[in-house]
């Protein structure tokens, strides 16, 4: 009973003194996003909203601003045949990059997390694309995707096969960028190489001994460690995905998605409505379908990620 008795007398204290830890760890962490929290409000809260009004009006950048209600949606869902081919082109580019690359960021993060002399040459070697000029880059892959000269169709054609037109042909146009995506994986392949780096060999070695494989191990140690970092790979490809834009923009003739519209992405259309038309008011009410599509499937992805996303120390019942 006096046992008892002096626990709970100390019970509020500590919850006392936990609480007061939390608050004080909880205001050094606004401070540290300060800066951040400053310039969302007032250098870009400020467009954000602007751009959500605009998107009501005819805006048209120099002189007309007139509030219309909801005639940029209607007009965009009903009479703008090129509206559907972006997001179309879109859906294309992410439904099968983002897998591809996400899966081969980590088999190569695999590969290059193994003990093996002059290791660190091949990790820079992989990782230097990842960090080389964007237009630079367009510009090389023109050249290596050129039907006539080439060095992708001449390589094809040691082996006896004819290549295909690549950027020149509608349907070779966006497999071409998801090549080229999948050449850079530096980045993820980071990511992947530090979490793995995180697993504790202890893990290995006892399933080891419990008879389980190289595949086994990777099935059910490696994969479940490392799906936080999956996870948010996932969803920040998907959002670098549905925001494609230089890539057509760099490499399609004039920057207008051709050949046959295969590169009118939805940012390239957006950009296409603002900059070349000056109807700025209906590109307005194009990025905030981007946003609430982008939303959504962010939602959908932090919804299903306690089915398969597994944080150390978690306990789950």
């Amino acid at each position: 009973m006096r046992t008892s008795t002096i626990l709970k007398e100390k019970t509020p204290k500590m919850k006392k003194k936990s609480t007061g830890l939390d608050r004080k760890e909880s205001i050094q962490g606004y401070i540290f996003i300060a800066p951040w929290l400053i310039g969302l409000l007032f250098l870009t809260g400020g467009p954000i909203l602007f751009s959500l009004f605009g998107s009501f009006t005819n805006y048209d950048v120099t002189t007309r601003m007139d509030f219309i209600g909801f005639k940029n949606y209607t007009r965009m869902f009903t009479n703008d045949d090129l509206f559907w081919t972006s997001l179309y082109n879109t859906l294309y580019y992410v439904i099968f990059s983002v897998p591809l690359t996400t899966a081969g960021a980590v088999i190569l993060g695999v590969l290059l997390n193994q003990k093996v002399p002059g290791m660190r040459v091949f990790r820079t070697i992989y990782y230097l694309p990842a960090v080389l000029s964007g237009v630079g880059v367009y510009l090389l892959w023109m050249q290596l995707l050129s039907p006539d000269t080439g060095l992708a169709n001449t390589m094809l054609g040691w082996i006896g096969v004819e290549g295909p037109a690549w950027l020149f042909d509608p349907k070779w146009t966006k497999p071409s960028l998801i090549i080229m995506k999948l050449w850079s994986l530096g980045g993820g392949m980071l990511l992947y190489l530090a979490s793995l780096q995180g697993v504790p060999q202890s893990l290995y070695e006892a399933a080891e001994m419990d008879g389980a494989n190289i595949f086994h191990r990777f099935r059910h140690i490696t994969l479940p460690m490392i799906t936080p970092v999956i996870f948010f790979d996932l969803v920040t490809s998907l959002i670098g995905g549905f925001q494609i834009f230089q890539e057509a923009y760099v490499m399609s003739e004039s920057g207008e998605g051709g050949p046959a519209n295969s590169l009118v992405f939805f940012n390239l259309h957006m950009w296409n409505k603002a900059f070349k038309v000056f109807d700025m008011g209906y590109a307005m009410a194009m990025s905030w379908v981007l946003f609430i599509i982008i939303f959504i499937l962010t939602l959908i992805n932090l919804k299903l990620a306690p089915r398969w996303v597994h944080y150390e120390g978690e306990d789950r019942k």
